[in-house]
């Protein structure tokens, strides 16, 4: 059965999987589907069976600080927006990121993954991917051309009956834009509802979708929990197992994959475990004192993320977070949860959102609006004691490029992380006007019931200067960093099309630093499709067959 618990020590597995997120969970699941397969997963957290995790609402809190399950990582100064140090939360413990994320279920565009083929990603398109979004997906609208009804992650509609979200539809209506019922449908391009990675009222985890129901069933799997992964360990240039610990000062131990050893811990980590392995920039592992087994100047390199500024209304009806949940009625609303499963903990307050375009002559979308039923500033750690509502705006296709380097050599170093935000003017405008566009829906006539002054940025923000000083003072991340461990068919390329590390043998890495360019929107679902392709090429199977549904970019 699988276990939680350490085994004995230098024990000899099939794979080992560094990292039980979004990625780690999907491929434990699709590699030990044969019962011969032995496969040890190692996470540095702790098992998701926290409250907070399982309900919905409790994402807020999980977001803003650094706990057991957040690492909580920080950028180093950003040079373009006022020297300030970003928050980094990331995913800890079973189901990584998708047990804090905001449960957005987004695929991004058909054009994103025919650029990767355009690039000679071989397998990579819309239509080779489409069928592993599929495979992967349980929607509760049924099976069509774009989505799946047997898979094991739960994709649902929105079910709270809060004002806003419909509002907010509505008024992107009247501004002009399409109403769009299905973003990862035929047409992406408009606002709509979110669908979510919520099932009956619980976050609907990679871990919940592809650890959990494995528990106490199958044999060939074990999960080590609280295993912080030091190095991967070589007979020359065979991938041969990985060392970890449970903590600093603690005895390291170590685990054998006779086939191949995978990481999966994500575009901060991934690249900082493979340094410390030898594989990255001479220079940089010089400095850390790490002598080089294969130089790699892209390790780390890439690094690609969304950048995000908020809208703000004050609201003059007690319909959002802050009376839902002030004072005692915080208690209120998490026992209600907790005993019946029922009231606000059920919801995310992330129903409903757009794609727009920015100029009419761009083929796709390149910002998207997340709506949120409550003041959200800096992740929600600078709270503010009124009813409002916040309209995200982030830039999808940010040309801006930032990498992250491991400091020394000890594995409980958080690496340095420059995400070089807001670098490009192409950022700073597409910011610029997105924005814009958000104000604009915000004055329709379908909010005006419900909304108060503007918060933020205020009414003197308005001109491209003042907007370009607002958003280097208050940006964020929206919580998507990928491209660290780039696929590419260029020998200078850190993995293959096949995931394979580049100059060694028998390491894969598979999660969201292999994408070369970021996909237009939310990553967690382009993540476990990466996964579930994956699991197919190291069982040896055929790819699943290419399908020919389109998402378009325009009405």
């Amino acid at each position: 059965m699988a276990q939680a618990q350490t085994s004995q020590e230098g024990e000899r597995f099939d794979y080992v999987i560094v990292g039980a997120g979004s990625a780690g969970c999907a491929l434990a699941n699709r590699l030990t589907e044969d019962a011969a397969v032995r496969v040890c997963l190692l996470e540095a957290g702790e098992p998701d069976n926290s409250p907070l995790v399982r309900m919905p609402s409790g994402a807020g809190e999980l977001l803003r600080q650094k706990g057991k399950f957040n690492w909580g990582f920080e950028t180093v100064p950003q040079a373009h927006l006022n020297q300030r140090v970003l928050w980094q939360p990331r995913g800890r413990g079973w189901g990584g990121s998708s047990s804090i994320n905001g449960m957005i279920y987004i695929r991004g565009h058909a054009s994103d993954y025919d650029h990767w083929r355009q690039l000679g990603l071989t397998g990579w398109s819309y239509r080779d991917v489409l069928p592993y979004f599929k495979r992967s997906e349980s929607y509760a609208g049924g099976e069509d051309a774009w989505h799946g009804k047997q898979g094991p992650l739960t994709v649902s509609a929105p079910e709270s009956s809060n004002p806003i979200f419909p509002a907010f539809v509505a008024a992107g209506e009247q501004a002009g834009y399409p109403r769009t019922d299905d973003f990862n449908g035929a047409n992406q391009e408009g606002v709509g509802p979110y669908q979510l990675t919520i099932k009956d009222g619980v976050r609907w985890s990679a871990a919940m979708a592809y650890l959990r129901p494995l528990l106490g069933v199958r044999r060939n799997l074990e999960i080590k929990s609280r295993a912080h992964a030091h190095r991967i360990l070589f007979e020359g240039k065979q991938a041969v197992g990985v060392e970890f610990s449970a903590g600093p000062g603690r005895p390291l131990r170590s685990v054998y994959a006779a086939k191949e050893v995978l990481l999966a811990a994500g575009a901060m980590q991934s690249p900082q475990l493979l340094q410390l392995s030898g594989i990255g920039d001479p220079d940089i592992l010089a400095k850390a004192g790490i002598a080089v087994r294969v130089a790699r100047l892209a390790v780390g390199r890439n690094l690609q993320d969304h950048l995000d500024v908020t809208v703000v209304h004050e609201c003059p009806e007690p319909i959002t977070v802050y009376s839902m949940t002030k004072g005692l009625r915080k208690y209120g609303v998490g026992l209600d949860y907790m005993v019946r499963r029922k009231g606000a903990g059920r919801y995310n307050w992330l129903e409903s959102g757009a794609f727009l375009r920015t100029r009419r002559e761009l083929e796709v979308p390149d910002v998207q609006l997340h709506l949120v039923g409550g003041i959200m500033l800096d992740h929600g750690r600078n709270a503010v004691e009124k009813d409002g509502f916040t309209v995200h705006v982030c830039q999808l296709r940010p040309e801006s490029r930032g990498e992250i380097q491991i400091i020394n050599a000890d594995p409980f170093t958080a690496p340095a992380i420059d995400p070089n935000y807001f670098a490009s003017e192409v950022d700073r405008r597409t910011l610029r006007d997105g924005v814009r566009m958000a104000r604009d829906i915000l004055r329709r006539p379908a909010l005006d019931a419900l909304r108060g002054p503007e918060y933020a940025p205020g009414e003197s923000v308005r001109t491209d200067s003042e907007l370009d000083a607002w958003i280097r003072q208050t940006a964020e991340t929206i919580y998507h960093p990928v491209g660290t461990c780039r696929m590419g068919v260029d020998p200078e390329s850190v993995v293959d099309e096949h995931l394979r590390v580049r100059g060694v043998e028998g390491l894969r890495v598979i999660d969201a630093s292999v994408m070369p360019s970021l996909v237009g929107g939310n990553t967690n679902a382009p993540t476990i499709m990466i996964a579930e392709k994956a699991a197919d090429m190291l069982r040896g199977r055929a790819p699943l067959a290419p399908e020919d549904a389109m998402v378009g970019s325009t009405t």
